[in-house]
């Protein structure tokens, strides 16, 4: 079973769920489960796919891919949905591109001690996502100062915040459904399935 609830198949979409099954295909050429789960509700996933690739794949943001694939990542660590991590880690250890420096992060990653593999700006970018992650009540204005302290600028601020804003919707959505990456295609750059 890949979720909890029914989804539907392409083969038995009505043309509305259809069409929006063509805005949610992947490169690859699939709809993955974090989409499919939607299929009962079409707006929900056309929703979410808008919300997904504004928040993260959107060519206007300036924080580089890997650090927001490894923001995504920690957010998903610290909300234990281990198919954005599956994923998304899957994503950033490629962007960072050096297996060691990649070991390093994981390791402080899932230790929540993200000051292990970091510093400056990269930091106080982890910090942020983790207090508005499991602390979101506890955010002040202070916690912005600091970004921008550590020369993040207002708009990155954003980006960040939609991140760990999106990631947090995304856990919640996948843990509470029960979907799994069974017949999905793990990571943006991969090409085999995983379970």
């Amino acid at each position: 079973m890949t979720a909890w609830i029914k989804m539907i198949s392409d083969g038995e979409a009505d043309a509305e769920l259809l069409e929006v099954l063509k805005l949610a295909r992947t490169p690859h050429g699939t709809v993955d489960n974090v989409m499919r789960v939607h299929s009962l509700r079409p707006n929900t996933m056309k929703g979410h796919v808008s919300l997904y690739r504004a928040a993260l794949h959107d060519d206007a943001n300036t924080l580089p891919m890997w650090l927001q694939e490894t923001i995504s990542s920690y957010v998903s660590i610290l909300n234990n949905c281990r198919y954005s991590w599956a994923n998304h880690w899957a994503n950033a250890r490629h962007l960072i591109a050096d297996d060691k420096r990649a070991d390093v992060i994981e390791k402080a990653l899932r230790a929540r001690k993200p000051e292990e593999a970091f510093e400056g700006r990269e930091l106080a970018a982890m910090c942020y996502a983790e207090k508005l992650t499991v602390a979101v009540g506890d955010m002040e204005e202070a916690d912005v100062i600091a970004l921008r302290r550590h020369g993040l600028d207002d708009g990155q601020i954003l980006e960040i915040n939609q991140i760990v804003g999106y990631f947090n919707y995304v856990n919640r959505l996948l843990n509470g459904l029960g979907v799994s990456t069974a017949g999905d295609v793990v990571g943006y750059y991969s090409g085999s399935t995983e379970s």
